[in-house]
């Protein structure tokens, strides 16, 4: 179990990439969002692309948020050996403590925690692709 919990961990490290790229993105909506003025031709186009950039921008700086999280607890109980159940409950625990988990979650089993966490990177990765698609349909209609 504990090799299945460092896989997960280190996929959701993934994660961390998708954000620079996703962050990279959202600055350029914010320098094309400024351009007008800075003396550039104002373009309604430009700007509506530019705000869908930046809010998919923020769902996947949620996201991203999410995955870090799971990676770190992944990363860690992935070293709890022997007390993987003890760390498991106390997690469940700690996460009911916060509001961050009902209780009908708790003690649910590491396989569909891993396909939720695995859930929440994919999720990420969409918002992602979805600033891709946005920035790429801005050059068509900026040069066409």
């Amino acid at each position: 179990m504990q090799a299945d919990l460092m896989l997960v961990a280190a996929l959701l490290r993934r994660g961390r990439s998708l954000d620079h790229c996703s962050s990279a993105l959202s600055l350029l909506a914010v320098v094309f969002g400024l351009a007008p003025w800075l003396g550039a031709p104002a373009s309604l186009a430009l700007a509506l692309l530019c705000a869908a950039l930046l809010i998919a921008g923020l769902a996947e700086k949620y996201w991203a948020l999410r995955v870090a999280l799971d990676a770190e607890l992944f990363q860690h109980l992935a070293k709890a050996g022997e007390q993987l159940d003890n760390q498991t409950r106390a997690l469940d625990q700690a996460l009911q403590n916060l509001g961050l988990q009902n209780a009908q979650q708790a003690g649910r089993t590491w396989d569909l925690r891993s396909q939720g966490a695995l859930g929440l990177l994919r999720k990420q990765a969409l918002c992602l692709l979805l600033q891709i698609v946005i920035v790429v349909l801005g050059i068509f209609i900026v040069f066409a």
